[in-house]
């Protein structure tokens, strides 16, 4: 018995987890060579960065701003909805849960960097 709940446990850890590690339904995927290709024409686009202020002032993207993760929500009314938005990290776990937050404020053209700042090779 011990053992079942054991397993049902893990298994409900791993899905919550997963849950908050996987992007939401309908956010694009991109690597950091497709995100400098986006980057290239920025008009119509906006892009996101939330890390910390910490991180953010120790090397960042031009053009991106910095809305951290835990602050998002209370930045929201200085995002443009109907531009598309590109959101990083420094992996790709705080940006993916980014995109969750702008999906269910109505943000619809998104896309979370794969990789993060860790992946970025400027």
């Amino acid at each position: 018995m011990d053992t079942i709940l054991t397993i049902i446990a893990v298994a409900i850890l791993i899905g919550f987890i997963a849950r908050k590690m996987i992007p939401a339904k309908g956010v694009g995927q991109l690597t950091t060579a497709q995100l400098k290709e986006e980057m290239k024409a920025k008009k119509g686009k906006q892009f996101i960065d939330v890390r910390t202020p910490g991180e953010y002032q120790a090397n960042h993207i031009k053009g991106f701003n910095n809305y951290p993760l835990q602050q998002l929500q209370g930045n929201l009314s200085k995002l443009d909805k109907d531009k598309e938005t590109f959101v990083i990290c420094q992996s790709g776990a705080r940006s993916s849960a980014a995109t969750r937050v702008l999906k269910k404020n109505g943000f619809e053209n998104i896309h979370n960097v794969q990789g993060g700042m860790n992946a970025w090779r400027g």
